[in-house]
C-alpha cells in the first residue's frame, strides 16, 4: 500500500467510527488496531488524533458538495435545482448508516474546545449557505429566500438523525416548495 492509500485506509476507518461512535468515544490505540498499522506508523501518516479528524471532516465536505452538486444538476429547471436539494437529503437520510451531519455531530462534541473545529463547521455550513443562495439568484428569488430554505435543510438533517426516518427531508421539501412558491407569487405582484 502506498501513502496515499494508507493515509486513504486511515481516514476511511476514522470516518467510520467517528461517525459511529463519536470522536471523543474512539481513541488513538482502537483506531490503529482498526486500522492494522502501527502506532508509529499511524503518528507517521498523521501527527495527531486531530488530524486525522481534519483530514474526515474535509472528506466528508467534498464528499458531500459533490454529491449535492450532481443531484442539483439532474435538474433541468431553476425551481427544481432548489428542490433537488431535499431530494438529495433524502436519499442520505434512508442510507443505514445516516447518523446526521457529521459537522454538527463533531461540533457538539468538541466545537467549544476547538476554534478549529468550529471554524471548519463554520465553513462547511456556510459554503453550503452559498449554494443556496445561488440557486435562490438563479431562481429569480430574493436574497432572503436562501437563509430560510438552508434553515429548512439543516433542520430536516437534525430531525432525521433523532427520528431515524427520512421523512423529515419530505416535510422540508414540501415547505421549501409553499416558501418558493410564494416568493415568486410576491415578486411577480
Amino acid at each position: 500500500m502506498n501513502l496515499a492509500d494508507e493515509r486513504g485506509h486511515v481516514i476511511d476507518v476514522a470516518d467510520r467510527l467517528f461517525y459511529e461512535r463519536g470522536v471523543q468515544a474512539v481513541g488513538m490505540a482502537e483506531l490503529r488496531r482498526e486500522v492494522g498499522l502501527p502506532l508509529k506508523k499511524l503518528y507517521a501518516l498523521f501527527p495527531s488524533k486531530q488530524a486525522i479528524l481534519f483530514a474526515v471532516l474535509d472528506r466528508r465536505h467534498t464528499t458531500w458538495t459533490t454529491g449535492l452538486q450532481a443531484r442539483i444538476e439532474e435538474a433541468a429547471e431553476p425551481r427544481q435545482k432548489l428542490l433537488a436539494v431535499y431530494d438529495y437529503l433524502a436519499g442520505w437520510f434512508a442510507e443505514e448508516s445516516f447518523r446526521g451531519c457529521a459537522f454538527i455531530n463533531t461540533f457538539g462534541e468538541l466545537g467549544s474546545q476547538s476554534p478549529d473545529v468550529a471554524q471548519r463547521t463554520r465553513a462547511h455550513k456556510e459554503s453550503f449557505q452559498r449554494v443556496m443562495d445561488e440557486l435562490v439568484a438563479a431562481a429569480g428569488g430574493a436574497p432572503g429566500l436562501g437563509p430560510q430554505l438552508a434553515l429548512l435543510a439543516e433542520g430536516a438533517q437534525t430531525t432525521a438523525a433523532i427520528c431515524g426516518s427520512a421523512e423529515p427531508a419530505h416535510q422540508a421539501r414540501r415547505a421549501a416548495e409553499i416558501l418558493i412558491d410564494a416568493q415568486v407569487r410576491a415578486g411577480s405582484a
